[in-house]
């Protein structure tokens, strides 16, 4: 009995250091400070939480990156985003963000949560040492495409119905990671995934097409970096090229890296090297 007591402490030990372990995977320097499952937007008896991680020094102000992490918009969390290295070593403020799945709210949810979290980080800026004009949004996959939308619509947007903003901001750049750019595409509309994140508004063109980045372009979008592996049997490479060339009809700044013969992500260490490689030259040439 003695024996089968101390067996069970020891699991419960064991699940305790576990548990820790999968709540503090992000490793951010000395420097940096921690404020995890913040919440920045309740609706109904969902809470919207985010990870805010930011230089400890409250004299100067930090870009900030938002990123949002993919799973379809049916799966996925913030837990599982933790390559921040890059943004820690040129002294950005990293925002890591949950939204609303399927199972808790159809489109336009995510948008609308997304948008929410950036404007409850535009509201508390000053706490958090924001430099707010300096706003990068970042997303791979589901997380691309919502990181298109949120970053693609103007200062108050139809989006906006859950959190509201009077200060002002700039988003300065998008970073999509072969994102959903059009859901009205036929060989995008058929997928399971998008069908049933659309809902009852997946015959509704026009409200399809208002959720799909490809329809929110125009001359004034941020800059936009944009990767994708041509051999991607998830997203269909020609979903960036569409981005690329509408980007570019509109003069807007962007660039497309494509990974040869790359699937959806997953891609090489050389072809992630250059990837962030190529990232910060376009950022550097945006003045961050």
């Amino acid at each position: 009995m003695k024996l089968k007591i101390n067996f069970l402490l020891f699991l419960f030990f064991i699940s305790i250091s576990s548990f820790g372990q999968v709540q503090d995977t992000v490793k951010y320097p000395k420097t940096y400070t921690a404020q995890k499952d913040v919440v920045y937007s309740k609706v109904g008896d969902w809470e919207g939480k985010l990870d805010i991680y930011h230089p400890i020094d409250s004299t100067k102000l930090s870009p900030l990156v938002i990123n949002i992490h993919g799973g379809g918009w049916n799966h996925g969390s913030k837990e599982q985003q933790t390559g921040f290295g890059s943004f820690f070593k040129n002294e950005f403020a990293v925002a890591n963000i949950e939204y609303r799945l399927v199972h808790q709210g159809k489109a336009p949810c995510a948008i609308e949560d997304i948008r929410c979290a950036l404007l409850y980080l535009v509201n508390n800026a000053k706490s958090f040492h924001i430099d707010t004009s300096k706003i990068v949004i970042m997303g791979s996959s589901a997380g691309g495409h919502l990181a298109l939308m949120a970053g693609l619509q103007n200062l108050h947007s139809k989006f906006d119905v859950n959190c509201i903003s009077d200060q002002a901001f700039k988003i300065l750049a998008i970073i999509d990671k072969y994102g959903i750019t059009d859901l009205s595409s036929t060989n995008v509309l058929t997928s399971k995934s998008v069908k049933n994140w659309l809902g009852d508004e997946n015959q509704n063109i026009e409200f399809i097409q208002s959720v799909s980045p490809l329809y929110n372009v125009n001359e004034n979008s941020p800059a936009t970096f944009i990767v994708h592996g041509n051999a991607d049997t998830v997203v269909p490479y020609s979903q960036s090229e569409q981005l690329f060339n509408k980007l570019k009809n509109y003069n807007v700044k962007t660039e497309f890296i494509t990974i040869e013969n790359g699937g959806h992500g997953k891609f090489s260490k050389e072809d992630n090297k250059r990837i962030n490689e190529a990232i910060w030259k376009f950022l550097d040439e945006l003045g961050i």
